[in-house]
């Protein structure tokens, strides 16, 4: 039987880990009195600045991790693979299909091989536009239909896995709208919370998008399942800790609950202290093909995990935390 080591002397691998959610992981588990974490990761684009006052044994280079594992096999106690590019709009397939599906391969059968916890992150991407909804049933995997490139390769590693007869060994992690703080680097990918808060802070108002579908949405009435960093930190290493050290499969990383756009800005003006300012625009051609009116997480799985005990911070309450604590403060979680 594998000796329990979880939280102790123990190397928790983390990827991505100067990343978005990778450092909020990082932090997380340093206020849980841990910093046996080894990071993976490369610091451009100022995401050093996520690591700042953050406690860690080394810091390596996504190139040289094979070499460092090997001959700690029996020190590592779990990896958490959040680093991929997530880019939308990448369109270097071919990267895509090394970076997110060929390395995690390699990387999950090295854990699994040494008996190591293996936690990664799919993506809410891989639902495609939403028209099967979104359970994350694994059963139903084979029928998602993908709309770019990186959820494509996140669906080859989630049926890799399923084909290999993996899921049952390891837990996938599909997030949805994540926002907050550390995020700042992300450029077009980071959340409409910080970008509108750039619009409002300099213009006083900021635009939506009109309804591509009147008869079912309002202008700004389009919905998605936003969640805060902090939260999503938390979902993710509660199932690397002991308690559910059994516990396997994928798991929708969500709010469960569908917020408006209207909600969305309201709760930022609010946070800001500024007058409710909205003008709507046409949505551009090539992005209504592919516009997702409707995104909510089927929360049904992980809910069963805390017996309906955990609750996501409310929306308005996330957006003044990340509004009046980091970005007005220029700081990082």
């Amino acid at each position: 039987m594998k000796q329990k080591k979880l939280f102790d002397d123990q190397i928790i691998i983390i990827t991505g880990a100067s990343g978005f959610i990778g450092s909020g992981v990082v932090r997380y588990l340093n206020d849980k009195n841990l910093s046996n974490l080894v990071l993976v990761d490369d610091l451009k684009n100022e995401k050093w600045k996520n690591l700042v006052g953050k406690s860690f044994l080394d810091i390596i280079q996504k190139e040289d991790l094979f070499e460092f594992l090997e001959g700690r096999e029996n020190e590592i106690e779990a990896i958490i693979h959040l680093g991929a590019c997530s880019s939308t709009i990448c369109t270097d397939e071919n990267y895509l299909l090394e970076n997110n599906y060929k390395f995690s391969q390699k990387l999950a059968e090295y854990a699994l091989s040494n008996d190591q916890r293996f936690v990664y992150a799919s993506s809410a991407a891989t639902y495609g536009d939403g028209s099967l909804g979104f359970s994350d049933d694994e059963t139903l995997l084979e029928k998602l239909r993908p709309i770019n490139m990186y959820a494509y390769s996140k669906q080859l590693f989630d049926l890799w896995a399923k084909k290999e007869n993996l899921l049952d060994k390891m837990v996938g992690l599909k997030y949805f709208n994540v926002f907050g703080p550390n995020e700042y680097h992300k450029g077009p990918m980071a959340s409409m919370i910080l970008k509108m808060m750039h619009k409002v802070e300099k213009e006083g108002s900021l635009t939506l998008f009109k309804s591509n579908d009147p008869t079912n949405f309002k202008d700004g009435e389009q919905k998605r399942d936003f969640i805060y960093v902090k939260d999503a930190v938390k979902m993710t290493c509660s199932l690397i800790e002991e308690a559910f050290e059994d516990v396997s499969g994928i798991f929708n990383i969500g709010s469960g609950i569908a917020t408006t756009w209207n909600d969305l800005a309201k709760a930022l003006f609010k946070a800001l202290k500024k007058p409710v300012k909205i003008k709507y625009i046409d949505m551009p051609k090539e992005l209504n093909k592919q516009y997702q009116n409707f995104t909510k997480a089927d929360m049904t799985k992980f809910n069963k995990l805390f017996k309906g005990d955990f609750k996501t911070t409310n929306i308005e309450d996330a957006i003044e935390d990340y509004v009046q604590n980091y970005l007005l403060e220029d700081k990082r979680w």
